[in-house]
């Protein structure tokens, strides 16, 4: 695939929710639309890349599964690729939605990817406005592949095209008609990409323009990321091939340390969920591969 590498990024991340959506059973979360937005060629080309990869993974699944190409993807698509995904999504559009029922009317999507949030809920075009903040590049390719499925943006879809993890402007926001009001932010994926000292920078400059009340959705990783290795050493494994990608994860956090950062911050943690307590909330008593994925952590933090 020879498209943008924010691109890529998007284009596993959408596949992943796909898949779970198409073959998965019961559903963490449910992405209906995300299949829509990946070409038969690109889907070919993910599943061919990932089932070629297996010797990496896992050197025994691939003896034990010689062969068998579906069960190769699925052991790697639900082991590796899509716990995280799935799981802050569903906390995330669950802390949302809940949001929305005490009177929120701006969400904000730091690097959102090809997020399909507003086309799975039409009935609030007229009362949130929805600003998507991501690279030029991803923001061009999402606009195509929604134009080639036929899905009209409805008019509360603002696209914001910015590297917000070098050069946030709050006026690109204000331009699209961002206001001075409670705002929900999300911001999934993406921490463990920044130093901490970037992470400190960019919730500060978010925070020091909206209203208390305004509140944020991220992930981020414990302190054990760059040790533990995970079920089929997973952890190890994405550290690894964010590093073969160009895309280093540079930072992870004690509980300790995130507190005290979004204190700084005029923030307080209202949730905060161990991968203990994720698994407990939407892998418990399953029958396939997928797990709560280790060191990963959720937080809902809100400005006093």
């Amino acid at each position: 695939m020879k498209k943008d590498k924010s691109s890529i990024t998007s284009l596993i991340s959408a596949f992943g929710r796909a898949y779970h959506s198409q073959f998965d059973t019961p559903k963490i979360f449910d992405d209906y639309i995300a299949k829509d937005l990946i070409s038969q060629n690109e889907c070919n080309d993910i599943k061919d890349n990932m089932v070629q990869g297996i010797q990496f993974f896992n050197k025994d699944i691939a003896q034990k599964f010689e062969g068998n190409t579906e069960e190769i993807l699925k052991w790697i698509t639900q082991i590796q690729l899509s716990p995280t995904p799935l799981a802050r999504a569903a906390y995330c559009e669950k802390v949302l939605l809940h949001e929305i029922t005490l009177g929120l009317k701006q969400y904000v999507i730091l690097g959102a990817g090809l997020d399909t949030f507003c086309f799975r809920h039409p009935e609030l075009q007229n009362t949130l406005e929805i600003f998507e903040i991501d690279h030029p590049a991803t923001q061009e390719f999402k606009k195509k592949r929604l134009n080639e499925a036929n899905l009209k943006i409805p008019s509360n879809l603002h696209f914001i095209p910015m590297d917000f993890t070098k050069n946030l402007s709050y006026q690109n926001l204000i331009d699209k008609g961002f206001d001075n009001k409670k705002t929900f932010f999300s911001l999934l994926g993406v921490s463990y990409y920044l130093t901490k000292e970037e992470v400190s920078s960019l919730i500060d400059y978010l925070f020091a323009k909206v209203p208390s009340g305004s509140s944020i959705v991220f992930d981020y990783a414990d302190e054990k990321l760059f040790e533990e290795k995970g079920i089929s050493n997973r952890v190890e494994n994405m550290v690894k091939m964010a590093s073969a990608g160009g895309e280093s994860m540079k930072s992870c956090f004690s509980y300790f340390e995130m507190e005290k950062m979004l204190e700084k911050s005029g923030l307080l943690i209202y949730e905060h969920l161990s991968p203990a307590q994720i698994h407990e909330l939407y892998f418990k008593d399953r029958n396939d591969y997928l797990s709560a994925f280790e060191t990963i952590h959720y937080l809902h933090a809100i400005k006093k």
